[in-house]
């Protein structure tokens, strides 16, 4: 337990961007360092989209963490506005997390985004994930390597995935966090609103039981969510976008039954999230080449 601010007499506070590669678990770390799933996993590359503010309070600091999308080279104005996202993070925030995939070679991206960082007066710290599956010769290795991708303040290997060294991090930060207030209250996690959060968990549903021609063209909308006068049940209509009418097929399924599978997983998610029953009805519909066009990337709340 930290010691009292009162008898430290300062109260660290500030915001931090996890930076990286698509797929290095930045969402992963995200759920492990508040210790709730607010940030969707996925082993298809581009599944966080938004940035998603998360909150750990504690008796001598308070950080917020922002997840950011992968930075990569853009396909289409979803990854243009995906990389927006992210310059947007990295001018806002007080430290930068630069987290590396250990299990892959450290190449062409990695040292894409160490370019990125180098010009900035924020202090990085780097992050060496996945070493729960590497032996110690290889962590060394890796560290080496990520050493020499830039200046950083730090290099701590960790494991988002179990936990391991996720402390070091922390403390980390809130050594290198200014002076500042509270920003949230003690018992907040996060300022996104529940019905962002149900539709990501939607998403995530899709991307893990879809077929790889799918996951870039998802997009959930929450149309509706409310609490039945009658029942302790929340009713939530959300609609499932596609771009084209054979993805609409692959998500509802033979008989609906993917529909159903989809629906079912993300309810059970759900529930826990807003300490009620729910009802879900999913909807599929096509909206062509939604992720080319930038009012429509928009209009999907990214």
């Amino acid at each position: 337990m930290s010691e009292d601010p009162s008898t430290q007499g300062v109260y660290r506070s500030g915001f931090v961007g996890i930076i990286g590669r698509p797929n290095v678990g930045k969402s992963t770390l995200l759920n492990n360092l508040v210790h709730r799933k607010l940030a969707i996993i996925s082993e298809k590359p581009q599944t966080t989209r938004n940035k998603i503010r998360c909150i750990l309070t504690r008796d001598d600091a308070q950080i917020i963490f922002v997840d950011t999308p992968g930075l990569h080279k853009p396909r289409n104005a979803l990854g243009e506005r995906l990389n927006k996202t992210v310059r947007e993070t990295l001018s806002e925030v007080d430290v930068v997390v630069f987290m590396l995939d250990g299990t892959q070679t450290i190449g062409k991206g990695d040292l894409f985004i160490a370019g990125e960082l180098s010009g900035l007066q924020t202090p990085v710290v780097a992050v060496l994930n996945k070493i729960d599956k590497l032996v110690p010769e290889q962590v060394e290795a890796q560290l080496a390597v990520a050493e020499n991708l830039g200046k950083f303040v730090d290099v701590i290997p960790l494991s988002a995935k179990t936990g391991e060294n996720v402390h070091a991090l922390i403390e980390k930060i809130v050594e290198l966090l200014p002076e500042g207030p509270k920003y949230y209250p003690d018992d907040m996690i996060t300022d996104q609103p529940v019905t962002f959060i149900a539709a990501e968990l939607i998403r995530e549903k899709v991307l893990q039981l879809t077929r790889e021609e799918v996951p870039h063209s998802v997009a959930v909308v929450v149309e509706e969510m409310g609490k039945r006068e009658d029942a302790d049940i929340v009713d939530i209509q959300a609609v499932i976008y596609v771009e084209r009418d054979s993805q609409k097929g692959i998500i509802i399924g033979k008989g609906g039954r993917m529909l159903k599978e989809i629906g079912s997983r993300a309810r059970r998610e759900i529930e826990p999230l807003l300490g009620e029953k729910v009802f879900l009805q999913l909807q599929v519909k096509v909206e062509k080449d939604w992720s080319k066009r930038p009012q429509l990337v928009r209009r999907m709340g990214y």
